[in-house]
């Protein structure tokens, strides 16, 4: 049997003596060359031979490389993903690169040369949220998984390990950009609002249930009903359970809370029905490395 190849991050920590957060740092940062070539994703698998070059200053990047395993599922229709960490789904401002949607593109040129990888964006993650995440190719498909998304027909789970001790729950609100402190927020919960939540409020459902407990901290799954940005995190700190290696939605939470490299979220399964054969797909994504350590390392001491 053929010895799996090791992973990007093992390379660069193997090399320098680094700690896995260090090592898949300097990959994110657009640190590392693969045979010349920048390479951001920490879990690519370095092919035998390849030359590995870690910089100690960040390079210009020119485009970044997702490693194949990543595409779950592509055809003309759709293309399933499996995101880093510490990656953009896509552009927010002028000068964002390598953003997933480019990595994307890059890696399906190379898969199947006869395809035009023009990808539309109906779903993000956010840039520290890992997972699985659908794009679509053709407007026919586009405006398909928009419509399954209204419709809150589309099956979307996630992971995360917060702070304390969660609870079941069923947290429904409306989303404001403002709560009243400059943070995205649900209405009236940060300060009492006088009147509705006014035309910029959007309802959020998400659903949570409790997976296991850990030390000082809860495993937990969340099924989204709506994805309005950053809606997991700010209901799981709304209940005062914010994510473990949260530093945005924090300000009302009192005690001190777990550190971790990056928020713990990972995006584990994706059920949607493909837009042009009408079938049921359903995908998965493992928990990543970094994911599974602050589990281990919070499960070890549990009470």
């Amino acid at each position: 049997m053929e010895p799996s190849r090791p992973t990007l991050a093992a390379v660069v920590r193997e090399q320098l003596g680094l700690s896995w957060e260090k090592a898949r740092e300097r990959c994110r940062r657009g640190q590392v060359t693969v045979d010349g070539e920048v390479v951001v994703d920490p879990a690519f698998r370095v092919p035998e031979g390849a030359e590995v070059k870690v910089e100690e200053s960040r390079p210009r990047i020119r485009q970044g490389h997702l490693d194949p395993s990543r595409i779950l599922f592509y055809d003309r229709d759709v293309v399933v993903v499996d995101k880093p960490a510490g990656v953009l789904t896509m552009p927010y401002a002028e000068g964002d690169r390598d953003t997933l949607v480019d990595m994307t593109r890059a890696t399906l040129r190379k898969l199947d040369k006869g395809f035009d990888p023009d990808l539309g964006v109906v779903q993000r993650l956010d840039k520290g949220t890992s997972g699985v995440l659908v794009f679509p190719r053709s407007l026919a498909a586009k405006r398909s998984l928009e419509q399954q998304l209204r419709a809150r027909t589309v099956e979307r789970r996630y992971f995360a390990i917060v702070n304390g001790e969660a609870r079941d729950a069923r947290h429904e609100s409306y989303l404001v950009p403002n709560r009243g402190d400059g943070l995205r927020g649900s209405h009236g919960v940060f300060r009492r609002a006088k009147g509705g939540p006014g035309p910029e409020a959007r309802y959020a459902l998400t659903e949570v249930r409790v997976v296991e407990r850990l030390r000082g901290a809860t495993l937990v799954e969340c099924k989204l009903g709506t994805g309005r940005q950053h809606q997991i995190r700010i209901h799981l700190a709304e209940d005062g359970n914010p994510l473990v290696g949260e530093n945005v939605y924090v300000r009302d939470v009192e005690g001190p809370l777990l550190e971790a490299p990056r928020p713990m979220l990972h995006a584990a399964r994706l059920g949607f029905e493909h837009p042009r054969k009408e079938t049921w797909m359903e995908f998965e994504s493992p928990l990543p490395e970094d994911f599974q350590a602050t589990y281990r390392a919070l499960r070890g001491g549990r009470r």
